[in-house]
């Protein structure tokens, strides 16, 4: 089964499956189609981690496949922004893209199939072309007025002038050449070689700080998964520089309230929720980093009593406009996630980002891909533990999730979208434990999007931030949130996040499967 964000990248891990290959060969085939096909989202140019069930020795696997800042680049060098942060959408943002080194990490380790078949369906697409379905060419829409003048970017992204429109045929050659090279010569073709060279070469001619050194020199990392318990089921996430312990900590606050009693159409139910999210996140902007270059204190933000103490600064009755972070003992993104399962009970959670939609909006035209702005989450405060520093990863966004019953990951699942992120991984579980929803029903439901607390940048909440809805709740809760002290705003639906699932049935072995509702994608199976 795949469950993705484009039916041609679901068909093509379909396809990858049926002819041997494993769950992991089917992720890195459907991501490498949906790097050409959902551009506004992933692709070369950006970062990549995973989790993998291994049945053959039961043991769920997690990989960190996000790249450093260059050696070149130190805090002096960076003109922050008004508000002390790094420009987004400039060559100060730029990280070394990672996800081709977790393409080959994941198959060195768990592939069956060579890869240059993993990688040739998506070439073949690139080559040839592929309609743009709705949601995606709404994105590329909104992004053609703040990167038309970027270098490179309308030479790929905007043939014939402008985005291409729903239903329209778009091709990247460019793209197909760099698979095609990728498939031949292996990651190091892209790291030592001759697409590393095309790329230091734009990045030169830009004012970029690449160097051949950077690439040479990048790593991806095998790391162990954290997790908690809620009601029973455990949920695993990757730990720092990625934000999944921030979903964790959400469910450990929350399993000291009754929420299943509260009720879905409550009040109560949706303030709590935000307010969990508030305290949870001030922990996030202090402590997250690269844990390479700082000690975060994992353990402590875990422990259930830490997580009981923060419970209390929750107020039911308002809503927190500033929130500390705690004592533990010692938003802007788009993204595309997969889940893959083959016939032998390997399950992959895959997830892979540009950051902020087609990223830095810098793209290497003999390439074909768009560079990532993930340094834009570095903070420019020296003293601060997700600090700029050469050679470090910035704290991260992305994060693929496992969660299952009986302690036995036998479900892969997530939901993309910058810091909604670990706010949707706990709506879903919350969905399924607190209010019997099925796996299906769980994504569909209403969702909140919280933002405005504090930032790992270094910007701190101080109004309570800004509550996002969406349709479907009864009117009393939008105005008494609003009495609590919440302040709601309108927002696009795709800032809800896109939310992928595969269940293996421990005893059967069947699949179930869900996608999000809100985006082009689809889960099938054979």
């Amino acid at each position: 089964m795949v469950a993705a964000a484009h039916p041609l990248a679901v068909q093509v891990g379909l396809d990858v499956l049926k002819a041997g290959g494993s769950a992991v060969d089917a992720a890195i085939a459907v991501n490498a189609a949906l790097g050409f096909l959902e551009p506004t989202a992933n692709g070369l140019g950006g970062d990549l981690f995973a989790m993998v069930w291994d049945p053959e020795t039961e043991q769920l696997y997690g990989l960190n496949a996000s790249g450093r800042a260059p050696a070149s680049l130190s805090i002096d060098k960076v003109p922050a922004e008004e508000d002390g942060t790094i420009p987004v959408y400039s060559v100060y943002s730029w990280t070394v893209p990672g996800c081709a080194d977790g393409w080959f990490e994941l198959h060195g380790k768990f592939g069956r199939l060579p890869m240059k078949d993993l990688l040739a369906p998506a070439a073949k697409l690139a080559r040839e072309g592929a309609p743009v379905p709705q949601v995606i060419a709404g994105g590329w829409a909104r992004s053609v007025p703040h990167f038309k003048d970027t270098p490179g970017f309308a030479e790929v992204f905007m043939p014939g002038g402008k985005a291409p429109a729903e239903g329209e045929i778009f091709a990247n050659p460019a793209l197909a050449h760099t698979l095609d090279r990728l498939a031949a010569g292996g990651r190091d073709v892209f790291y030592k070689g001759e697409i590393a060279e095309q790329i230091i070469a734009f990045s030169n001619g830009v004012g970029g700080f690449f160097s051949m050194a950077d690439f040479a020199s990048h790593t991806s990392e095998w790391v162990e998964p954290i997790s908690t318990t809620y009601r029973g089921l455990t949920v695993w996430e990757l730990p720092p520089n990625p934000q999944g312990l921030a979903a964790l900590q959400m469910l450990n606050i929350l399993e000291g309230f009754d929420v299943a009693a509260m009720g879905r159409d409550s009040t109560d139910f949706w303030h709590l929720m935000i307010e969990a999210k508030k305290v949870a996140f001030e922990d996030r902007a202090r402590y997250y980093a690269d844990m390479s270059f700082v000690d975060v204190p994992v353990e402590g933000l875990l422990d259930k009593g830490y997580a009981a103490e923060r419970a209390k600064l929750i107020d039911m009755e308002r809503a927190a406009k500033t929130v500390e972070p705690g004592n533990p003992a010692l938003d802007h993104g788009d993204t595309t996630f997969l889940v893959t399962a083959d016939e032998n009970g390997m399950l992959v959670s895959l997830i892979q980002s540009n950051y902020t939609g087609f990223g830095s909006g810098y793209v290497v035209p003999d390439v074909g891909i768009g560079i990532q702005d993930r340094g834009a989450l570095f903070s420019l405060d020296p003293e601060h533990p997700n600090a700029l520093e050469p050679g470090k990863r910035p704290f991260h966004t992305i994060i693929p999730a496992f969660m299952g019953w009986n302690g036995t990951p036998d479900t892969a699942f997530g939901l993309m979208g910058g810091g909604m992120q670990p706010q949707g991984h706990v709506q879903i579980v919350v969905n399924l434990v607190d209010f019997g929803m099925n796996f299906q029903e769980a994504g569909d439901a209403p969702r909140f999007y919280h933002e405005g607390s504090s930032q790992p940048t270094g910007t701190i909440m101080t109004s309570g931030g800004v509550l996002h809805l969406e349709k479907g709740l009864p009117p009393e809760v939008y105005r008494d949130l609003e009495r609590r002290g919440h302040t709601i705003q309108e927002t696009n639906p795709v800032a809800f996040g896109g939310y992928q699932l595969i269940h293996r049935d421990p005893e059967t072995g069947v699949l179930a499967g869900a996608t999000e509702s809100r985006k082009d994608g689809m889960a099938a199976g054979y």
